[in-house]
């Protein structure tokens, strides 16, 4: 299978990102008791930035002055507008928008507006894991509706979703579209549905696009379309364009009274009423000038995904793996080979020297799965797929 690498490019040479301060490489160990293994874990990328975006920021750095900024500018809202607009073909209202410094920052604001210690959120599992932290960390519950695996995908079953949503101390369901893990991408008849459950109990509803513009089958369609009562939609350029250190990631909240609420608490509560200019300037960047990059980058992407689809299955044909809809994460499902999570982990790290997610982190639906992150070079993916299909052999 060929790789993509064109002459502006280059996503096959591999970056050395050990020593700056890399939550992924430097601090492994955190998370996996060992040290120096490759990471294929937390979604970042260990792509360069988009060269526009690079030029975005040195030019504002040789400016030389970094001073107090504002987000709320027509040029930031003016590329956000371009984006939704020429992405997904959806006009977004920018009377809406607001900011924060992450998306999950975001989502545990809306949490205290929008609900009271001991009541509920609705989530589909397996799930992003901090979005568990975040709901539990707030002293709220989670009500988990478990994604159901079929020959096409993941479906939720909305029969259940319904009893989830009428129990009166639900106050809001936790969209994640295009869903991580499991790279499920909403359909419209979906998303529709939920909204018209949300609305009938009077659910709030955030969802959380972050994954948005990594689609490969279906398209992505933003909540904006569908929400017929109280809503959020909170996304960022930060995990499309890699630059999540930048910080910085925006919304759009369709009640005036919430939004307003909303921005008191980040500026007056939390005193973030600065954003972090370079963060501003990336996106700009990132969402005017930024699509060839990541169309190139998508490609590649999706041919990583392949590569691991393609050497799993000819292991262990029994695996039937396919590749998620969305996103650079494949959620790889090993329930066929009856092998004990523990024992996998055990010989991926100590035998295989990879540091690999195990299912179980994203909640007890994932016991079975790995989630193995290929935003990097096709030889580090080797590695990875290699180590899987060793650590399996060995076990068996």
């Amino acid at each position: 299978m060929s790789t993509f690498n064109s002459d502006l490019f280059d996503f096959d040479t591999q970056v050395d990102r050990k020593g700056t301060w890399c939550t992924q490489w430097d601090y492994v160990q955190d998370r996996f008791g060992v040290n120096d293994l490759i990471p294929f874990t937390i979604s970042d990328m260990d792509f360069k930035i988009a060269p526009c975006i690079e030029q975005a920021l040195n030019q504002r750095i040789s400016h030389g002055v970094l001073g107090y900024s504002r987000w709320n500018n027509t040029q930031y809202l003016s590329a956000l507008e371009h984006w939704y607009s020429s992405q997904f073909v959806t006009n977004i209202d920018t009377n809406m928008a607001v900011y924060g410094p992450s998306v999950i920052y975001m989502v545990a604001k809306l949490i205290h507006l929008w609900s009271n210690e001991n009541e509920s959120i609705v989530v589909h599992t397996p799930a992003y894991d901090a979005f568990y932290k975040v709901i539990i960390g707030n002293n709220r519950n989670v009500e988990a509706c478990p994604l159901i695996k079929t020959d096409s995908h993941w479906q939720c079953d909305m029969t259940y979703l319904e009893t989830l949503l009428a129990k009166k101390e639900v106050k809001i369901l936790l969209l994640c579209s295009p869903h991580n893990p499991t790279g499920k991408v909403w359909t419209e008849q979906e998303l529709s549905h939920m909204a018209q459950l949300c609305k009938k109990y009077h659910v709030k509803v955030i969802s959380d696009e972050i994954h948005m513009d990594m689609i490969w089958q279906g398209k992505h369609l933003p909540w904006s379309r569908f929400g017929l009562n109280e809503w959020a939609q909170l996304s960022s350029a930060s995990k499309s364009f890699n630059i999540p250190a930048l910080t910085g990631a925006y919304g759009f909240i369709n009640c005036p009274e919430t939004k307003e609420l909303y921005l008191q608490q980040l500026k007056s509560k939390d005193g973030l009423s600065s954003p972090a200019v370079l963060s501003l300037v990336a996106t700009i960047a990132a969402y005017q000038q930024g699509l060839p990059w990541l169309n190139a980058l998508k490609y590649y992407l999706r041919d990583n995904l392949n590569f691991v689809a393609e050497k799993l299955n000819d292991a262990f044909p029994q695996l039937n793996y396919e590749i998620p809809q969305s996103t650079y994460l494949a959620w790889i499902d090993l329930r066929a080979l009856n092998i004990d999570d523990a024992k996998l982990q055990h010989q991926l790290i100590h035998h295989e020297k990879v540091a690999i997610m195990p299912g179980t982190t994203y909640g007890a639906e994932g016991k079975g799965f790995l989630r193995l992150n290929v935003g990097c070079a096709r030889s580090k993916v080797e590695k990875g797929v290699n180590a899987i299909i060793n650590a399996v052999h060995a076990i068996r």
